[in-house]
């Protein structure tokens, strides 16, 4: 079965052809519009950024979404859910530390017109579970609550890459970031008897250089929630391997020491789970009632749950909407693939910068081997969707359609009275001129790409022909308040004023 992808490209000339713009117009073009029906609660699922990344998309998406959907009758909220503790320091663990971060970074009940909520809860275990007899390695799925009792879904996704699941795109906002933090231990494997970190991984403690030799070694034991790491007296380090859920806490503490070896099979696991976890989603909230618009800007090599954000590897693709979410994050994946890469980004770096070179296995994960297309495969394998599609370039929806909405009158009706009690140009001043400026300079002589070729302070005593009166704003403000009304004798003796 071929599914419809509705895109519009990233180039912008007009109000409606701004990415904002183009957002609500694939929105619209996809059908999505639709699944709203009057007094329909709508999840707007997002992911708000890690603390000090910076290529999430900016909160205006959803808010303009949240906006069409009251304007369909709709009730919007924003979501995103707990993390694990995969960062010895996340900063989206629990629900108060992610609602600082994602109001840090701009998500609010003030700046989207609707609430954001931890669609999860405080700790993550406010979920609903799903059966999924398809799924391909889960059978089961923990959805955050919120998402699972909404009447309507909108994944509102920025495509990028990822470093365990290669690509971040609909289908991992839904498999990993619309499961609660139960739901994610599913599908990173934990305890699972054959992928799991605690079974799969390669553990190298000898690696381990001691505690004189590593002034952070206490961050080896800190690292696990469940305390499962024990550096000794005679600096022997220790793992209670087989109680390990794959918090995933551990990694970026063990890796980097040799400690751990990653493990390409717990990699793949995930990123099949990745896509089981998003039929749970579909399945919970009703595939009739799942829209999908994805914003490919600012396509960072790594997703928005690391701390920080890398030069994007390739530039801006654009807008894509769909009720499919295999077909939507093919179409991107495409784009992706076909796009040259960005000079001095990764994707340079490890060679797959050409077109049509692959850029995410290499530039997304964090691990040889694995592959931008294990999630979407898995996915048409689960019956979720279909990889076949086709792209449908939608026109603009014309301007009038996105001009600014809270005053519609043109500018002498919003303006001309306005402008005659609180007038803002200057007309007595300088022969109705405004300001104090020269009639005339050498502006060839300022253009050049070698520096400017008249001497620095040539034009210092240029004479003004306007009236002679030096003057800055304000100047009759000081009079007022000091008893004077100066004349204009004395304003020429005052200094010019700052810019």
């Amino acid at each position: 079965m071929t599914s419809k992808v509705y895109f519009m490209d990233a180039r912008s000339d007009s109000a409606d052809t701004s990415l904002i713009a183009k957002t609500l117009t694939v929105f619209d073009a996809a059908g999505l519009d639709k699944m709203v029906n009057k007094g329909d609660v709508v999840a707007i699922k997002v992911h708000c950024g890690e603390w000090n990344s910076s290529a999430y998309l900016r909160p205006v998406y959803a808010r303009a979404l949240a906006d069409r959907v009251k304007e369909l009758g709709g009730r919007p909220f924003v979501c995103d859910t707990t993390t694990q503790t995969y960062n010895p320091y996340g900063s989206r663990a629990t629900e108060l530390d992610l609602l600082e971060t994602a109001s840090r970074n701009g998500f609010n009940a003030l700046t989207l017109n609707c609430p954001f909520i931890s669609a999860d809860g405080y700790v993550g275990t406010s979920d609903y579970r799903v059966d999924i007899p398809d799924g391909y390695i889960l059978k089961e799925a923990y959805v955050a609550q919120a998402i699972a009792a909404a009447d309507v879904l909108i994944t509102l996704t920025h495509f990028k890459g990822h470093g365990m699941g290669v690509i971040g795109g609909a289908l991992k906002n839904l498999g990993i970031g619309a499961q609660s933090k139960r739901g994610k231990f599913n599908v990173h494997m934990g305890r699972h008897p054959k992928y799991g970190a605690g079974d799969a991984m390669e553990f190298l403690p000898e690696n381990f250089q001691g505690k004189d030799k590593d002034p952070d070694w206490t961050l080896l034991e800190d690292c696990c929630p469940l305390s499962l790491f024990e550096v000794t007296d005679d600096d022997e380090l220790k793992w209670d391997r087989e109680r390990c859920i794959n918090c995933l806490g551990c990694m970026g503490v063990m890796n980097p020491r040799g400690i751990f070896k990653p493990n390409l099979s717990n990699f793949d696991a995930t990123d099949a789970a990745i896509a089981d976890g998003a039929l749970g989603v579909v399945t919970a909230v009703g595939p009739e009632r799942c829209g999908f618009v994805t914003v490919a800007v600012d396509v960072s090599p790594k997703c928005d749950c690391a701390g920080f954000s890398d030069v994007p590897i390739v530039p801006h693709l654009g807008v894509f909407a769909s009720t499919d979410p295999v077909a939507i994050d093919q179409a991107c994946v495409d784009a992706a693939q076909h796009a040259p890469g960005i000079p001095g980004s990764l994707s340079e770096e490890v060679g797959v910068d050409a077109p049509g070179e692959r850029k995410f296995d290499l530039a997304g994960s964090s691990i040889e081997g694995a592959s931008e297309q294990t999630t979407i495969n898995t996915a048409v394998v689960n019956g979720l969707g279909s990889r076949e599609h086709e792209l449908i370039h939608v026109e603009r929806a014309g301007a009038e359609k996105f001009r600014f909405p809270l005053d519609t009158r043109p500018t002498r009706q919003r303006f001309g009275k306005l402008f005659e009690k609180f007038q803002p140009f200057p007309f007595d001043r300088y022969d109705t001129r405004g300001f104090n400026r020269l009639p005339e300079v050498d502006l060839d002589a300022v253009k050049g790409h070698g520096g400017p070729t008249v001497d620095p302070h040539s034009h210092g005593d240029a004479p003004y022909h306007g009236d002679g009166v030096l003057w800055h704003p304000g100047m009759e403000e000081a009079a007022g308040h000091s008893g004077m009304n100066p004349t204009d004798s004395e304003k020429a003796e005052s200094p010019a004023g700052d810019d």
